[in-house]
């Protein structure tokens, strides 16, 4: 309940103003119709005692008739006006929600981000988003205009009907209400929550079988995964039967209080008339009252079958929006990129010994570093320390005049740029593609960057800079795709370039032409490789080797 609590203290503060006007029309309808039924019902029983007294034609009819027609027609704008104010200001909060969880998630550690899966880490935000609109709309807004119609009908009884009245509706709809939303909301939770578990998981499995059907079918596999996502959805279905079913005698059980405190209502007033304590037109005022509070607990019905899926939502957002990685607190820009390490040390969470200790290295400004050793000995961690992508257990990185820690995020990602093994292409066309990097490039400073990577050539064969480009960078080979990245990060003119195993996919001939391209575009540039192919290592004008046996160990040529 903390979590739901504090996402609707986000929606609430992001369209407070919409909101609390919501909250009082709520509340108008709620007690309109309260005052429509207890009207009706005391017009009727006072209508009908005026003319068995003989008084018929005197009874003031009109008076009544109007306020009956006022009270309707008002119930129906103030419902329309809340629903509108409402789930306007709910989907604009839930809009700001879900933009603040992008940003979130585009600010999380690298170390998370290379672990999330995008379509289904998109699938889980999007759901998680829409379940929350539940926690205004059918469960606090309701609930307390539910709770202060409850308190004014009390008082207006109270001073209208009988104590005894009063008590008696009060104690049934709060007492009974409040034991149904416990029980059937504690078996209800789990149900929900396993149910939208259940509906994410099938969606990530339907995903999952569609991106990887070829490889499913090469290996005979094609139709197991589909059983098992089908599997997946029996489970949520089942789930979902048994929330049915909850659901359905919660809202037995609120009807039967609803009944019981009416009937109550009426047997008390029925005995105060004939006592001749209260007239019977007002004994008729408490049984309509009584029948109108039902209004004030069936959202209850819905917001219990929906608070477990809700309850998990918020958990997750709550807890998404709480880890915000803190930004980048250095805000000075240092002069020049020449690279320092001094004595570095990097050791992930659980491991259990550093994957590199005691590296130390310069590079400056128009040189060349190949970081070279065997898989596993740091070379891509090594890389994204010097990226600002992970932050070091101990020693010390420079860039340039400063500390890296100490260069403002904007300047640091101006200065350097990293070509990780695995870079993103997205669909469209070349020169999108290119113009990610400098949206104000020019075709030529575009055709002069591809031809640096050797892939001029190639692009004009298809068509040129509007060539489109397919999911993924699909319609072109992997080292086409690979020296496109290249090209992206030139355009960049970064001061420090950081090339993770750059002509991976290449021919030796084209290899060299890339790297001989990438120098000539960028003369003055730090250019720091990881390598395991020799054409990048006889390239460079230096080359450091790591070596882990057991210890650390670091060669320069």
């Amino acid at each position: 309940m903390i979590a739901l609590w504090r996402i609707f203290r986000l929606i609430l503060r992001d369209q407070q103003t919409a909101l609390m006007r919501g909250a009082i029309l709520s509340l108008v309808v709620l007690i309109a119709g309260i005052a429509l039924l207890g009207l009706s019902g005391w017009f009727i029983t006072a209508a009908a005692a005026a003319g068995l007294a003989g008084m018929g034609a005197v009874f003031d009819v009109f008076r009544p008739s109007a306020m009956v027609r006022f009270l309707a027609l008002g119930r129906t704008a103030a419902r329309y006006g809340e629903r509108m104010l409402t789930h306007d200001a709910t989907l604009k909060a839930l809009t700001s929600i879900r933009v603040r969880l992008l940003a979130a998630t585009a600010s999380a550690r690298y170390d998370v981000l290379v672990r999330l899966r995008g379509p289904q880490a998109l699938n889980r935000l999007m759901a998680d988003v829409d379940a929350l609109d539940g926690v205004p709309l059918r469960l606090i807004l309701p609930v307390a205009a539910g709770i202060l119609a409850q308190i004014i009908t009390f008082a207006a009884l109270w001073w209208l009907v009988d104590p005894s009245v009063a008590l008696w509706i009060a104690a049934g709809f709060v007492a009974g209400s409040a034991f149904v939303f416990y029980r059937a909301g504690r078996n209800a939770s789990l149900a929900s929550g396993n149910e939208e578990e259940a509906a994410q998981a099938f969606r990530s499995g339907f995903i999952d079988l569609i991106r990887a059907r070829a490889d499913l079918a090469v290996y005979g596999r094609l139709a197991h995964q589909g059983e098992t996502v089908l599997a997946t959805d029996a489970g949520r279905q089942r789930d979902r039967a048994r929330l049915n079913r909850i659901e359905r005698r919660a809202g037995l059980a609120l009807s039967l209080i609803g009944t019981i405190a009416a009937a109550g209502a009426l047997a008390l007033g029925m005995t105060l008339a004939q006592a001749g304590t209260i007239t019977p037109a007002l004994a008729a005022i408490g049984f309509f009252a009584a029948l109108a509070l039902m209004e004030t607990i069936a959202p209850l019905r819905r917001a219990m079958a929906d608070i477990g899926r809700m309850a998990v939502a918020a958990r997750r957002v709550d807890e998404s929006l709480s880890a915000v990685t803190a930004a980048r607190q250095g805000t000075a820009h240092g002069i020049g990129a020449n690279l320092r390490i001094e004595d570095l040390s990097f050791r992930r969470d659980t491991a259990a010994r550093p994957v590199l200790d005691g590296v130390t290295l310069s590079v400056s400004a128009g040189e060349s570093l190949a970081i070279a050793g065997p898989s596993g000995s740091g070379k891509s961690t090594l890389l994204l320390l010097v990226a600002g992508l992970l932050s070091p257990t101990d020693g010390r990185i420079m860039l340039g005049s400063l500390p890296l820690e100490n260069w403002e995020e904007r300047k640091l990602r101006a200065t350097v740029m990293l070509v990780a093994q695995r870079s993103a292409l997205m669909a469209g066309t070349v020169g999108e593609a290119l113009r990610l990097a400098d949206h104000d490039a020019s075709d030529s400073e575009l055709w002069r960057v591809l031809e640096a990577v050797a892939l001029g050539e190639v692009i004009r064969a298809r068509g040129g800079l509007d060539f489109r480009l397919g999911p993924s960078g699909s319609g072109f080979s992997g080292g086409e795709a690979r020296r496109l990245v290249l090209a992206r990060a030139l355009l960049r003119r970064p001061e420090l370039l950081l090339l993770d195993e750059p002509t991976e996919g290449l021919d030796h001939v084209t290899a060299l032409a890339v790297l001989q391209g990438i120098r000539s575009y960028l003369p003055e540039a730090a250019i720091v490789t990881a390598s395991h192919r020799v054409v990048e290592t006889q390239w460079a004008d230096h080359v450091m080797t790591l070596d882990r046996p057991e210890a650390m160990v670091i060669h320069c040529r």
